[in-house]
């Protein structure tokens, strides 16, 4: 039997630094850093390996203290269902400011869990710190490591502190003292457990308010994600892990894509800016909108994002448990979305809703479809006969020369791409690319995936000179 691979909890005021932290340590940029207060909301995880030691780190908003952030006390409940499932908890504090009474109240909550507890002073890179860090040491806990987590000092210590704690043994430090921490300094990336072929990575994208995040916590069957009626309420895009009728997936639940302008503010800015970077990471984007409003030009757009990223894409009409019954049918949703989105042609199409379930098993079933065909591979020999067979109905000419095709070949997957070498490449018209395009789908399918070809000239034989002897 696998064992449950443990997890590591930051826990601490708004704004004292575990964002920081928890990027430093996963070596990535999945958390928003915001000077604002109450920037994460989501607790966000990630797995990390130290010293061969593998965990899941993350990281949540801030559950104590004043906050202006009207969803402050959904953020509390998120970050408290992190912690009762937590092996080991980090409570960050901020050396600048010193020891307050909310540092206080969360050592003592904390101490009641029955966790055990790291502490760790952040910002003690600032010399105004110095003697303000000495004021922790009686919150009673032990060690107590000093960090800068935006420089990375400290925090190869820190991490040492904590695989000790989770393997149980009294030191994990290495032979060498300095080893890994110059690179915790300089930023460079931390190497989490490698993705592997089983797991399907599905991106949520679309407006906000469409459901994304009540969708996500449909699909995983609990409350993983934020859900609020207000827009905007996600920020960071957060990354869940799970199982579906044995099947591994992960869900990126991203931020809501509006307008350029009519984004103004820097975090909502940045928080579209990781929403567009989740396509880049996952193999299915899922393009949820809202049955009640109808398509919009920005669901168009954010088609586009998903297209032009060459994932495969189903389109997803939620909230259709709010459409009255007999009032619009399917198949008039259908007609409507292939003609405004004919560019999507090859995307297939479901209707779910995240409040009731309808949907949503069919839903999995065809994100497991559409992620085997985009990562289907034909042999040369398919591609070419396709390829010759469909110039060969509707032969096309270039000035004059009719178009000859001398090998066609796959040369990736996800998404399907085809090199094509042919007498004038550069003089082809799109129209006939389109038409080459339509060919290789209506011969193998590759639903829900874009296609691309890349046509290149073919080579010239030259007559071999004579080898003299």
């Amino acid at each position: 039997m696998s064992r449950k691979t443990p997890s590591v909890v930051l826990v601490g005021r708004p704004n004292v630094g575990k964002s920081t932290l928890f990027n430093r340590m996963t070596g990535s940029r999945r958390a928003i850093v915001n000077p604002m207060a109450g920037t994460t909301r989501d607790a966000l995880a990630r797995p990390v390996v130290w010293r061969g030691t593998a965990f899941q780190l993350f990281d949540t908003g801030g559950l104590y203290g004043e906050s202006q952030d009207p969803l402050h006390e959904l953020v509390v409940q998120q970050g408290q269902r992190a912690i009762v499932g937590a092996d080991l908890l980090v409570l960050l504090v901020d050396g600048r400011e010193g020891l307050i009474p909310g540092d206080e109240r969360i050592a003592r909550e904390l101490r009641e869990t029955g966790i055990p507890v790291l502490l760790a002073i952040n910002k003690t890179d600032d010399k105004r710190s110095l003697k303000s860090a000495m004021e922790f040491f009686q919150l009673g806990f032990d060690p107590v490591t000093e960090i800068s987590a935006e420089h990375g000092t400290g925090v190869a210590e820190l991490m040492d502190e904590m695989v000790g704690r989770l393997t149980g043994r009294a030191s994990s430090a290495p032979a060498s003292p300095d080893a890994g921490r110059e690179s915790l300094r300089a930023g460079a990336e931390l190497a989490p457990p490698p993705e592997t072929d089983r797991e399907t990575r599905v991106a949520i994208v679309g407006r906000p308010n469409v459901g994304k995040s009540s969708l996500v916590n449909t699909m995983i069957g609990a409350e993983r994600v934020l859900v609020h009626d207000a827009p905007g309420t996600t920020r960071d895009a957060v990354d869940t892990a799970f199982e579906h009728d044995g099947r591994p997936y992960v869900l990126v639940d991203t931020a809501g894509i509006r307008r350029k302008g009519k984004v103004s503010e820097a975090l909502e800015k940045l928080a579209v800016v990781m929403a567009l970077r989740s396509l880049e990471r996952c193999q299915v984007a899922l393009l949820v909108m809202d049955s009640s409003e109808g398509l919009t030009a920005q669901d168009a757009h954010i088609g586009g994002y998903a297209h032009e990223a060459g994932r495969a894409v189903i389109l997803v009409v939620n909230k259709w448990d709010l459409v009255p019954h007999g009032m619009v049918r399917k198949a008039e949703v259908v007609e409507q979305l292939r003609e405004r989105l004919p560019f999507l042609d090859y995307a297939p199409i479901c209707f779910t809703s995240a409040t009731t379930g309808e949907g949503v098993r069919e839903l999995f079933q065809t994100i497991d479809q559409v992620a085997v065909a985009a990562r289907r591979k034909l042999s040369t020999d398919q591609v070419t006969t396709t390829v010759r067979q469909a110039i060969e109905r509707r032969p096309t000419s270039v000035r004059g020369e009719p178009l000859t095709l001398q090998s066609a070949v796959q040369v990736a997957v996800a998404p399907p791409t085809f090199a094509l070498k042919v007498n004038r490449p550069e003089e082809i018209h799109f129209s006939y690319e389109r038409y080459l395009v339509r060919s290789l789908r209506l011969a193998f399918g590759f639903t829900g995936s874009p296609i691309r070809l890349s046509l290149r000239r073919a080579s010239t034989s030259r007559p071999r000179r004579g080898v003299r002897r």
